[in-house]
Order: C-alpha cells, then sequence, then structure tokens
C-alpha cells in the first residue's frame, strides 16, 4: 500500500452508460475500446451521454459503423431496452443487495458476472466487491503472496478484506500491472 499510495472508489453514477461502455470495451485492447466509444459517444451529441431511447433509434449498421460487432450492437439494444422498458430502469440501485444487482444485470446479453461485479465496484461505489474471475486481480494476488494459485486460494485470501474488498482490488490491479 505504501508503494502503490492512496486509491479512490469513484463512483460513475450513470448507470447506463458505464454498462453501454462495459459492453463496447469487452474483449478489445483499452485504446481500441477507447476510439471505439468515443465514436459512439457521438451519437449522443450534444451531451454526449448515452440515452436508452436514442440507441434504440440507432440502427446495427450505425454501431457497427462505430467499430462494434454485431453481437455488440445487439447487446446494446438489449441493454437498452432493459432500461427503457425492462427491469433495469426500474431498479434502485442502492437499495439492492450485491447478488440483487448480479441478478439483474445477467439478465442482458453480453453482460455476465465479471461485467456486473464491476458495475457494483464502479457504478454502484461498493466497498466490498472482489471478482475472482478477474486475471489482474488473481495475477496481483499471487504477486504480493509470491506464489501461483486457484481461483479458490485467491477466494480464501481474499475474505480476508473484507469490508474493504473493493479498495484491495483497487491496489491489486496496480500490483498486477507493475513491470516484473
Amino acid at each position: 500500500m505504501d508503494r502503490v499510495g492512496p486509491v479512490t472508489l469513484r463512483r460513475q453514477r450513470h448507470r447506463f452508460g458505464v454498462l453501454c461502455r462495459t459492453i463496447c470495451s469487452q474483449q478489445v485492447a483499452k485504446k481500441a475500446a477507447a476510439t471505439v466509444y468515443d465514436c459512439f459517444l457521438a451519437h449522443f451529441e450534444p451531451r454526449r451521454v448515452p440515452d436508452p431511447d436514442r440507441l434504440l433509434q440507432l440502427s446495427t449498421e450505425t454501431l457497427r459503423a462505430c467499430g462494434l460487432t454485431g453481437a455488440k450492437a445487439k447487446y446494446l439494444h438489449a441493454l437498452a431496452e432493459a432500461f427503457s422498458d425492462g427491469e433495469l430502469g426500474r431498479l434502485t440501485f442502492s437499495h439492492l443487495a450485491d447478488q440483487e444487482i448480479i441478478d439483474a444485470v445477467v439478465q442482458v446479453p453480453g453482460l455476465g458476472i465479471w461485467s456486473a461485479e464491476m458495475f457494483l465496484i464502479f457504478s454502484v461505489g461498493r466497498a466490498d466487491v472482489f471478482s475472482v474471475g478477474d486475471l489482474a486481480l488473481r495475477n496481483g494476488v499471487q504477486r504480493v503472496l509470491g506464489r501461483e494459485m486457484t481461483h479458490a486460494d485467491v477466494e480464501d485470501v481474499a475474505r480476508r478484506w473484507s469490508p474493504y474488498r473493493s479498495i484491495a482490488s483497487l491496489y491489486l490491479w496496480k500490483i498486477a500491472h507493475w513491470q516484473k
């Protein structure tokens, strides 16, 4: 912690926009994801804030022109429907338990457990979330402890950091990306 310095858990309150960005950024390099998302946001001028109803008006071809795959375009439309007419738009996330939020988010095609856990940390601002499936977190834990570990081992170690596992995650992501 001394080497990393202070970390801050910053919430991004625009829930729909956070999940749009999650879909746009999946399985692509960070720089490519930023380019694709910037093109995507251009369709929401002048505020550049995604809106479910506006997104539903965008065709698959328009979204593909931003660099999105056809599958991601379908996922974004499904997300917009979930916020516009579906369950996600009616939820008050701050009043729900973590598992209730995960269960709701994973109902949207293209959003899985990892996406839901990142949503809990970075949008809802939950302080006690640890994503065992996150490779960088696993690498960070292994680096700190100096040994290879199974998912179960990592999960067991992470329990020690409760109720601040999200904060521990912020440190571990930094540690995982240090040059050897």
